[in-house]
């Protein structure tokens, strides 16, 4: 990036791809040493997600603390009149969702005339919510001459193909394989019937006295139904998915931050972008649909070196996608029972989650101090420090 060129990055979630293109971008804006004219960016982030634009824009403004140049972030869900008031004064990096970009475009806030970087930060997220067009129109809207980055956690084929049209020469580094669960992670399986999976949540989280926990539901309203669960047995907790106004979703977020709140019931599109420090534990309510989200799930433990806890309530029904899972990663993931949540349905081969035709799971005990404590729920193994 230092030198100008184009580069294609893939690397593990939580692995700090976004200090990876943010701390040599600050480098770049500094040494060109030209002023920011007003209503113009000289640096363009585009991110997925609102949640994704805030934690970026926070980073970037982190790091450039005491350097001479201005960070801002639009995104959609909130009025933009302040935004526009903001972007008149022109801003050096600016962090933005594809939809409020064009948006403010076209209003006429915003001239891409001085813009010298682009970067596509989960390249990968935004095919898969389908930006892929609003993309398109963005580069028709930028100078020729720029430089190009894209991140992303893997070079999945069609992440090559959207490079092959955006980006010119680029330099390619992949440090870790496709898929590839980060091995500071232990992975844990809880058999349970479908109906009684919150009940096991809660019965986790009082047990273990987990100080906080994320957890993921596949849909909004299985979010929603599980935070009113949660607060009914007084377990500060807050859902965040894309029916929550920016609003509700900035507060959840920085109560969860701030550990005001207990536990954060996020959708699958909602968590990009959620990286609280030390977080100990993920917990998977419903398993993804596509066997690529787990990975990203896992990926909010586990970070920048710590040790992280990923585990997943799994019904009989959800069982040809938890072997697809397993297949990704190319691991089993261990299978453990909890006392008086044993799953009560019973399905022959394949549908078997003893991790194999005679084998019956270890059993949980109920009593105990979860995930940092006792036995009531799994005690992730600590590595010894040489």
């Amino acid at each position: 990036m230092l030198d100008g060129h184009d580069v294609m990055g893939a690397a593990q979630t939580g692995s700090g791809k976004t200090a990876g293109f943010t701390l040599p971008l600050l480098e770049r804006l500094m040494t060109t040493g030209h002023q920011v004219k007003p209503g113009h960016i000289r640096a363009l982030v585009l991110t997925p997600t609102r949640e994704l634009a805030l934690q970026v824009h926070e980073n970037v403004t982190a790091y450039a603390k005491y350097l001479p140049l201005s960070a801002d972030a639009i995104f959609g869900g909130v009025k933009p009149g302040p935004q526009i008031k903001r972007l008149a004064h022109g801003v050096d990096v600016l962090v933005a969702t594809p939809g409020r970009l064009l948006d403010l475009h076209g209003q006429g806030v915003l001239n891409f005339a001085s813009l010298q970087i682009l970067v596509l930060d989960e390249a990968d997220r935004m095919l898969d919510m389908g930006f892929i067009r609003d993309i398109q129109k963005v580069m028709r809207l930028l100078p020729p001459r720029k430089q190009c980055l894209m991140f992303s956690a893997t070079f999945s084929p069609s992440i090559r193909k959207l490079a092959a049209g955006l980006l010119h020469q680029p330099k390619q580094i992949e440090v870790s394989p496709p898929n590839q669960a980060n091995s500071q992670i232990e992975h844990l399986v809880h058999p349970c019937d479908m109906a009684r999976k919150t009940e096991l949540l809660i019965h986790l989280i009082q047990q273990g006295q987990w100080p906080q926990v994320l957890v993921f539901s596949r849909t909004k309203h299985g979010a929603n139904r599980v935070v009113t669960k949660l607060l009914n047995h007084q377990i500060e907790a807050a859902a965040i998915h894309s029916n929550k106004s920016q609003g509700a979703r900035t507060r959840a977020l920085s109560g969860f931050k701030s550990g005001e709140i207990k536990v954060l019931v996020a959708t699958d599109i909602a968590a990009r972008g959620i990286d609280i420090h030390q977080l100990p534990c993920v917990v998977n309510l419903d398993l993804p649909n596509v066997a690529e989200d787990y990975v990203h799930r896992i990926g909010r433990t586990g970070r920048a070196g710590e040790d992280g806890y990923a585990i997943s309530l799994v019904a009989a029904e959800e069982v040809l996608l938890l072997k697809a899972i397993e297949k990704l990663i190319g691991q089993p993931l261990r299978k453990q029972e909890v006392e008086g949540f044993e799953p009560t349905v019973l399905k022959a081969e394949p549908l078997d989650l003893s991790g194999g035709r005679g084998r019956r799971p270890q059993r949980q005990k109920r009593s105990g101090a979860g995930v940092h404590g006792g036995a009531g729920s799994a005690r992730p193994r600590r590595r010894r420090q040489g």
